[in-house]
């Protein structure tokens, strides 16, 4: 059983950024696969690539993705 499916998936309307193509796409052009959104508007979606580095990069500082203790309370979902 494959994990992901060719079908695509989406709506006119909304935007995604194609990583296979490196482009923006409006609906369902390729599959779920090879794509980040939906997002809102086209703009965003050029983003897209920029958004995804950004969070990398503040979950790679986060103490909870770590296992990093922290300073207050005992109780690990703080």
């Amino acid at each position: 059983m494959a994990l992901f499916k060719r079908k695509t998936a989406g709506q006119p309307g909304e935007w995604f950024y194609c990583i296979e193509h490196r482009k923006v796409e409006e609906g369902p052009e390729c599959p779920g696969k090879d794509r980040l959104g939906p997002y809102p508007s086209a703009a965003e979606a050029a983003h897209a690539m920029e958004t995804a580095r950004q969070r990398d990069l503040e979950w790679e500082n986060d103490p909870r993705w770590r296992n990093t203790p922290r300073d207050t309370g005992s109780d690990p979902a703080d």
